[in-house]
C-alpha cells in the first residue's frame, strides 16, 4: 500500500520535496540522537575516570601497589578479552598479525605492567590530590617527546603551554611554596612524573599499526600480566590479608583499565566531531577532587586547586595547538 503513495509523490514537483525534507528529517534526528548518546558515553567515561584517583588511594589501605597492579590487571585482561570475544568472535586472534603480537611484547611491557609500577607506587607515597594532576601532565610530556622521536618542531605556542602546565607541578608538589622548593615528598613526585614518560612512550609506538585498539589492549594487558606475575614474587606475596583490597583492585581492573576504554571510544565514534566530547575530559580532575574530599577524606589544598588549574590550562593550549597543527598538515597533504 505504502509504494504506491511513495511513488506517486516522487512523480510530482512538490512530492519530490517532500520526501527530501523527509530524508532530512529522519538525518537530523538520528544525528541528534547518536549526539546524545556520545554526549551520555563521554559522561560515563568522565564519572568513572574521576574515581579512580580515589579508588587508587582506598585500595592501597588493604594491599601494596604491586599487589594492586596484579589483581587490578587479572580482572582487566578478563574484561578485555570478553569484550573482544563480542565485538570479534572467539577466532579474533587468528586475525592478528605477527609483528602485532611482537610489538605487544614492548607495548604491555610500558602499559600495564611499567606505567602502573611507577604509578601505584605514586598514590602510595603522595596524598591522591597530588598525584592525580602531576599525572594529567602526560599531554605536555607527549609534546616534548614528540621532538627527538616524531621529528616534530616545538611552537612559542607549545612552550608557553610547558612552562604553565609545569609551573602548576611546582605549585601542587611544594604545596604552594614555590621559592622554597621544599617538595611534599621528592620521591613520589618524581615517580609521578616519570609515568607520565612511560606512558607517552607507550602513546607513541601504540598508534603505529591499525589493529581494533580493543583487541590491541587487551594483548597488550594479557602480555603485561604475565610480567606482573613473574615481578611480583620479588617484591611481595599473592596473600591478600583483607578482601576489601581485592575488591578495590576488580574495580579498578574493570573501570581504569577496563570498560571505560570502550566507552570513551564509543563517544568518539558516535560524536558528530571529536571537540565535542573530547572537551568534556577536562572536566574529570576537578571532578576528582571532589571525590577524593568525600571518599578519601583529604583535605583539598588552595594551591592544588591553582596548580590544577595551571596544568589543565597548559594541556587545553597543548591541545589545541597540536589540533592546529594536524588541520594545517591535512590541507598541506
Amino acid at each position: 500500500m505504502l509504494r504506491p503513495m511513495t511513488h506517486r509523490l516522487v512523480d510530482s514537483g512538490t512530492g519530490i520535496w517532500y520526501v527530501l525534507a523527509v530524508g532530512r528529517s529522519h538525518r537530523k534526528a538520528a544525528n541528534l540522537e547518536n549526539q546524545t548518546k556520545a554526549y551520555l558515553f563521554a559522561g560515563l567515561t568522565v564519572a568513572i575516570w574521576s574515581t579512580v584517583a580515589s579508588a587508587f588511594k582506598i585500595t592501597l589501605r588493604f594491599m601494596d601497589p604491586t599487589q594492586m597492579l596484579f589483581y587490578s590487571s587479572i580482572t582487566s585482561t578478563a574484561v578485555l578479552g570478553i569484550l573482544c570475544l563480542c565485538r570479534h568472535g572467539r577466532r579474533f586472534l587468528t586475525s592478528v598479525k605477527k609483528t602485532t603480537l611482537v610489538s605487544s611484547l614492548v607495548l604491555g611491557f610500558l602499559n600495564p605492567f611499567l606505567y602502573y609500577v611507577i604509578l601505584f607506587r605514586a598514590y602510595d607515597l603522595l596524598p591522591a590530590q597530588e598525584a592525580q594532576p602531576l599525572n594529567y601532565t602526560w599531554g605536555i610530556t607527549l609534546a616534548l617527546l614528540s621532538i627527538p622521536l616524531l621529528k616534530q618542531r616545538i611552537t612559542k605556542t607549545q612552550i608557553l603551554a610547558i612552562v604553565i602546565s609545569y609551573s602548576g607541578t611546582l605549585v601542587i608538589s611544594t604545596r604552594g611554596n614555590i621559592f622554597g622548593l621544599e617538595f611534599s615528598n621528592p620521591v613520589g613526585v618524581a615517580l609521578a612524573l616519570t609515568s607520565t614518560i612511560v606512558w607517552a612512550l607507550f602513546w607513541i609506538y601504540n598508534t603505529k599499526d591499525s589493529v581494533d585498539p580493543v583487541v590491541k589492549l587487551f594483548l597488550n594487558f594479557l602480555v603485561g600480566t604475565v610480567y606482573i606475575t613473574i615481578f611480583l614474587p620479588f617484591v611481595t606475596t599473592f596473600t591478600v590479608a583483607d578482601v576489601r583490597g581485592v575488591a578495590g583492585a576488580i574495580y579498578i581492573g574493570v573501570f581504569e583499565m577496563g570498560v571505560t576504554f570502550v566507552f570513551w571510544l564509543t563517544a568518539l565514534r558516535l560524536s558528530r566531531t571529536t571537540a565535542q566530547v573530547g572537551n568534556m575530559i577536562y572536566l574529570s580532575p576537578f571532578l576528582s577532587l571532589i571525590f577524593i574530599r568525600i571518599f578519601v577524606g583529604e583535605e583539598i589544598f588552595l594551591s592544588t586547586v591553582i596548580g590544577l588549574v595551571l596544568i589543565m590550562v597548559g594541556v587545553i593550549i597543548q591541545g589545541r595547538t597540536r589540533a592546529s597543527t594536524t588541520k594545517r598538515n591535512r590541507r598541506v597533504a
